[in-house]
């Protein structure tokens, strides 16, 4: 009887340690991917991408793009095994003459919701990506929508949380997320606009780098703040605006080579139990096929480590 005992407990603890083991692998479901620039032939795109041992990509939108495209899009992502995460764009006003400028000082006056100005073309534009993002199965759609104003008792923010509530109530009509990209704003505004907005459907998109690169917030403690928020992720290094020159931006490094702290943000991912994608994003060379299968490889060691 005691043998019979001695062997259940210990077929028992076999199964239960067996068990953890495979919810921790289960749970690690990160993939990496970059953005696609190239989308006129997207099934030699998602081959290069397949070869290059990515898992997942954000399509950067373009006006051109179709049902036609939309089917063929669905074709290549099933052919190659691509996880498509988001559709990403930054629509301007070009028949006004609006186009979105990546500095402190013409950036809250051109990008996104929140200037008037330009602000129903760039909804048409919205639009317009949010219904591809249905036709082609993509989940979300995601942008910067200008720097959000902190005075959250302002009309001007006001006015944005009633803008951004009617473009997530079209979005959530066709089944579809909106992911607001980070930087030109500090987390806790970000949150707030979220909570605001309330559709449910509205989440973020961290970019690493550009938390820094606006001087807004350290990236390990923005993700540790946003949460189950984090839907995506820019990989993207970088370094604060400096003391001597406060007027432009940080500058952007090559992974790992500015202050992105990698290693403390995937382990926190982990943590929170994370499965989106891990999208290297580098506007420097970020075409580059060599720098992103370099970076690529630096980040799933970091994944794999226990």
């Amino acid at each position: 009887m005691k043998k019979i005992l001695v062997a259940f407990i210990l077929c028992s603890t076999l199964l239960n340690s067996t068990y953890v083991s495979a919810k921790k692998k289960g749970n690690n479901k990160i993939t990496i991917g970059t953005i696609v620039y190239k989308w006129a032939d997207i099934d030699q795109s998602f081959k290069e991408l397949k070869e290059a041992q990515f898992t997942s990509c954000q399509l950067n939108y373009n006006s051109n793009m179709d049902e036609s495209f939309a089917k063929k899009l669905m074709e290549a992502s099933k052919k190659y095994g691509i996880r498509i995460t988001t559709v990403v764009g930054v629509p301007s006003a070009p028949s006004l003459g609006i186009k979105s400028r990546w500095n402190f000082t013409e950036g809250p006056s051109t990008i996104g919701l929140v200037p008037t100005a330009g602000r129903e073309e760039k909804i048409a534009t919205y639009h317009k990506m949010i219904d591809f993002c249905k036709a082609a199965g993509v989940p979300a759609m995601h942008s910067h929508f200008g720097f959000i104003p902190e005075d959250c008792s302002s009309p001007q923010y006001k006015n944005f949380i009633t803008v951004m509530k009617d473009l997530a109530n079209y979005a959530l009509s066709q089944g579809v997320e909106i992911y607001f990209e980070t930087g030109q704003e500090t987390p806790t505004t970000l949150i707030r606009a979220i909570k605001d907005i309330g559709t449910g459907n509205c989440f973020i998109n961290c970019d690493t780098g550009n938390l820094l690169l606006y001087g807004k917030a350290n990236p390990t403690d923005a993700i540790r703040q946003f949460g189950p928020l984090v839907k995506d992720l820019h990989a993207k290094d970088g370094t604060y605006p400096s003391r001597e020159d406060p007027y432009h931006l940080g500058k952007e490094k090559k992974i790992p080579e500015g202050d992105v702290d990698f290693p403390a943000i995937i382990k926190l991912l982990k943590e929170q139990g994370y499965e989106g994608s891990i999208t290297i994003e580098c506007e420097l060379n970020g075409k580059n096929m060599e720098y992103l299968a370099n970076t690529r490889k630096y980040l799933q060691k970091l994944i794999e480590k226990k």
